[in-house]
């Protein structure tokens, strides 16, 4: 099997509040279970983005992200079957947090996990939290964005809207789903296996991420891999910060590198 580094770093940006949570298992932290991982599996991977003017959305990035890895090192069955359980489990416990304080009512968050393993690379993901592959210098995206942004850029592509209000459209960022306990109404799942190759980078993102354009995300990805993870994961927090955008989201990364 491949091996994968990885590294985990998060900003706060122009907010007084993190709604961000990530973890890695194996790896540090109050999140990740004890133990390792089941055998033939490299890593386990998910980050959540509390949702921003909603109820406690701290409390549910961290709640799902605690909650996703411990059912993956319970679940049985293929990594899709594990990953749809670690899902469930996680919206589950988000309406479990309302019926105890229905003051939380509204609380949510996006959430995207992965699991390295020996066929390689499988995800599942609710919301707009990007999840990128970087392979011989092309980034793709490889998760479906929940948001309106697509529904907008569609409009540009038909002719029925301006890009540049598109672009700037206040709705642009309206989730289409996320994970609040209720059914969930949009979830993008691999289909199979995405096979790794030496050289891949993966990035994990909340959206805070998308203030960087994909030619700039890639020139990162170029610029730092090969100093390692935790480079690459801070130079990409730089590059949001450079931008000098006012009201800048909360911004944390995964980022793994297969070597």
């Amino acid at each position: 099997m491949l091996e994968v580094q990885f590294a985990s770093r998060a900003s706060q940006g122009a907010r007084n509040y993190q709604e961000d949570a990530a973890a890695v298992w194996p790896g540090p932290g109050q999140l990740v279970p004890k133990g390792q991982p089941p055998a033939g599996t490299a890593l386990v991977a998910v980050l959540a983005d509390g949702m921003g003017g909603h109820a406690a959305g701290d409390v549910a990035s961290t709640t799902i992200c605690g909650i996703f890895l411990q059912n993956f090192a319970l679940a049985e069955g293929g990594n899709p079957e594990k990953l749809s359980a670690c899902l469930t489990a996680a919206n589950n416990a988000i309406q479990a947090h309302v019926d105890a304080n229905p003051g939380l009512s509204g609380m949510g968050a996006t959430c995207v996990g992965l699991v390295v393993g020996e066929t390689g690379l499988d995800w599942i993901s609710v919301g707009d939290s990007p999840l990128y592959l970087h392979r011989r210098g092309k980034l793709k995206r490889l998760n479906a964005d929940h948001s309106l942004a697509p529904a907008l850029d569609q409009l540009v592509a038909d002719g029925k809207m301006d890009a540049d209000k598109a672009r700037n459209d206040p709705r642009r960022h309206y989730l289409r789903s996320a994970v609040t306990g209720e059914d969930l109404d949009l979830i993008d799942v691999s289909d199979m296996p995405l096979p790794l190759q030496a050289g891949d980078t993966i990035v994990l993102a909340s959206d805070g991420l998308l203030t960087l354009e994909d030619d700039d995300i890639g020139r990162l990805i170029k610029a730092y891999t090969g100093d390692g993870a935790t480079a690459l994961a801070e130079a990409l927090l730089r590059g949001v910060e450079a931008e000098g955008v006012p009201h800048q989201d909360n911004t944390t990364v995964i980022v793994l590198v297969v070597t």
